[in-house]
């Protein structure tokens, strides 16, 4: 038997082979369980079942409908943080997002991409890390390796593809410093879930 990059295979390597396919088999179907989970419009039931699965979720957090994950067990949310309804949470690597946060719907944040100039166009995965207190906009594109720092602010629609400086303002495609936040020593709490969002 052979790889599809055409290399022969011991028996060894097969059943390796067999056992990583069939691992990615259960894990496909408990992200599929767990993005129809994403349509029960109750907060505390979703909640229950995203811990179960292995995300880490702070005390006080919340998020809302339709969110999409990759991998559960590398995703880790602090307390009194919310992500909005739609959005992708990819835990293929670390993913860590602090708290505080606030997330606004149909962000994705992505920490698997593919090296374009490999033969084999091979997946590359790199922590992304969301410190307290920031915001993300809606429909922002955060990827692979980034770090968005303390009290930082992304503008709707920016795609983030390096570092964030604490309490800066970016904005744009590629995400660029546009400001400076005022506050930079937030002590805010974002307040009670939503029950039925």
């Amino acid at each position: 038997m052979k790889d599809r990059t055409g290399k022969q295979l011991t028996s060894g390597q097969v059943m390796q082979k067999i056992y990583g396919r069939l691992g990615a088999i259960g894990l496909e179907f408990v992200v599929y369980i767990l993005w129809i989970i994403g349509f029960v419009p109750f907060h505390h039931v979703r909640r229950f079942f995203y811990r179960l699965a292995g995300v880490k979720i702070g005390r006080g957090s919340s998020l809302h409908m339709q969110i999409t994950f990759y991998n559960p067990t590398h995703i880790s949310i602090g307390k009194d943080t919310i992500i909005g309804e739609k959005t992708v949470l990819d835990g293929r690597e670390k993913l860590a997002i602090g708290n505080h946060v606030d997330i606004a719907s149909e962000v994705m944040i992505y920490n698997g991409e593919h090296a374009i100039n490999d033969e084999n166009f091979a997946p590359e995965m790199k922590p992304v890390v969301i410190e307290d207190y920031v915001f993300i906009g809606p429909r922002v594109i955060i990827l692979a390796g980034v770090t968005i720092k303390k009290g930082a602010v992304v503008a709707a629609g920016a795609v983030v593809t390096k570092d964030v400086e604490a309490f800066s303002i970016v904005a744009g495609v590629p995400a660029k410093e546009i400001g400076k936040r005022k506050l930079t020593d937030p002590q805010y709490t974002l307040g009670r879930a939503a029950w039925f969002r």
